[in-house]
């Protein structure tokens, strides 16, 4: 990451370095921008969480089928097909 954000032209063309942010100023930017947020609903957030394991619930049965077949296609190329 580049330090070129911080840096901010004076008049004469020059590089000047940009002030630091204080704590006190930081704390109070911090408060106002999560006063900006939209929480979810209680509903909302039941809904988005059956959604989620829903998906998480696909995508381990997928993986899971591909190491299962993978697994067993690799078996099958290094040991025989009469093996399984």
């Amino acid at each position: 990451m580049s330090d070129a954000s911080a840096v901010r032209k004076d008049s004469s063309g020059g590089k000047q370095p940009e002030k630091r942010t204080g704590p006190v100023t930081f704390y109070r930017q911090v408060v106002a921008e999560l006063r900006k947020v939209v929480y979810p609903t209680r509903e909302q957030l039941v809904t988005y969480f059956f959604v989620v394991l829903a998906f998480v619930l696909v995508m381990i049965a997928l993986v899971s089928l591909l190491d299962l077949g993978l697994g067993k296609l690799a078996f099958e190329i290094f040991t025989g097909a009469d093996d399984i």
